[in-house]
């Protein structure tokens, strides 16, 4: 069913054939964002893959792989692994074709997802702490059962082909598209993407987007052959896989223009643009095109570019977590230690200040077990809301020239604030 590079566009077309029920995969919208245009010099427009049935375009891969199998072979049995995205996606596509399926999630997988895939109607498994124990658990478990198949998130041409299906969409939504931006994780989305693009249009620039901290796309094209991280820590667990496979590393070989790295911090802040600017939740692993996008290795001055937003599946302990850390790098957030002589009615005049000057406290304790403090003294630790940079300068001055010692203990150091030489 294929060349020598894995995937034709001959099998994307295909699985658009064989993508027939639009209650499993369907079309999704092409969304302008000015905003997002107007910090980039272009035109953009997010593809919203987010909004699929199983808030990731997972389905399109896993729908393909099931429904060939059972065209030809016939399958009893599917067993996969992921970090959650891809496991909704068969736990979907196996229920509608009447397949049972069993996935293997690593024990750190959000629950939200775990609970997503449960009620797709597969059985759930949690082995390891990320997703390449959960991907040996899971083929171990496939090579012990005759009647299973293994599905794989990435290494497979008709997977990759049924996420090549976006690509067909993503041209045919807007033929004048100069640059698209793709998340990676393994690999799987942008070749199957970069291939159809190869065909439709091959003038398109293809960029691809990996977190930091999961990033093995550039070492494994430097070194001819994929290459495995060992462990990743990102924010974006869709695409912290920690490898591609010699199939997406041929394809992104072959039809991807470049590729780049971005920050936990940078898709955290795009994360809350989205959501501000173009009112869309969206997970780390949707959110790191438009980091690349707005990254300093990204330029498409005057171009129409069209970021894809691959996943939306943000559970609310992370989502708390990043509003935290952007809140708190615009200090909208920010956390004061301040020295005062530990005796009543300090609380309650520092309390004055910070209203005075419009904050509203969100927390606030004592610290006394400090080396660094004599006899009679303690801080008070103040966690306030402000409206940004300015006002927490002029909420922090104030304080100082009351008279206090004060330190900001959450964002990057400032220059000096006027101090005094003892507490008050």
């Amino acid at each position: 069913m294929s060349d020598d590079l894995g995937v034709t566009f001959e099998d994307i077309e295909a699985a658009r054939e064989r993508i027939d029920d639009d209650t499993v995969v369907k079309r999704t919208p092409i969304e302008r964002s000015t905003s997002l245009g107007g910090m980039v010099d272009a035109r953009v427009f997010l593809k919203m893959e987010h909004l699929q049935w199983t808030g990731s375009f997972k389905t399109r891969g896993a729908y393909n792989k099931l429904k060939y199998c059972l065209e030809t072979d016939g399958i009893e049995h599917a067993i996969a692994a992921s970090a959650g995205n891809h496991a909704q996606g068969v736990a979907l596509a196996a229920t509608r074709l009447g397949v049972n399926a069993t996935i293997v999630m690593p024990k750190t997988a959000p629950q939200t997802k775990i609970d997503a895939t449960r009620n797709y109607g597969a059985t759930v498994e949690l082995h390891g702490s990320d997703f390449q124990e959960a991907m040996q658990y899971a083929q171990s478990l496939a090579g012990s059962d005759a009647e299973a198949t293994f599905i794989h998130a990435y290494d497979d041409p008709l997977i990759v082909a049924g996420q090549g299906t976006l690509g067909v969409e993503m041209y045919e939504d807007l033929p004048e598209v100069d640059t698209v931006i793709i998340p990676i994780g393994g690999g799987g989305l942008i070749g199957g993407v970069a291939t159809a693009f190869a065909t439709l249009n091959p003038e398109v620039r293809v960029i691809g987007v990996q977190a930091k901290e999961a990033a093995t796309v550039h070492d494994s094209l430097d070194k001819g052959i994929p290459q495995l991280l060992s462990s990743v820590d990102t924010i974006a667990d869709g695409i912290a896989t920690g490898g591609i496979s010699d199939l997406t590393l041929s394809l992104i070989e072959e039809y991807v223009d470049e590729v780049v790295e971005v920050s936990d911090e940078a898709i955290a802040r795009s994360i809350l643009l989205l959501l501000e600017r173009a009112k869309q939740l969206v997970e780390g692993a949707g959110a790191a095109s438009v980091a690349g996008l707005l990254s300093d290795a990204v330029d498409v001055e005057s171009e129409t570019v069209m970021p894809l937003l691959g996943g939306g599946n943000l559970d609310m302990p992370m989502l708390q977590m990043v509003l935290t850390h952007a809140l708190a790098e615009r200090e909208q957030l920010l956390q004061m230690r301040i020295r005062i002589k530990d005796v009543p009615g300090k609380m309650s005049e520092l309390s004055g200040i910070l209203a005075d000057h419009g904050a509203n406290i969100r927390t606030v304790r004592h610290e006394r077990a400090v080396g660094d403090l004599t006899v009679g003294e303690a801080y008070l630790i103040f966690q306030v809301e402000t409206a940004g940079a300015n006002h927490s300068r002029s909420i922090t001055e104030a304080i100082a020239h009351h008279g206090y010692e004060v330190d900001i203990v959450n964002v990057q150091p400032r220059e000096s604030l006027p101090q005094p030489g003892k507490p008050r």
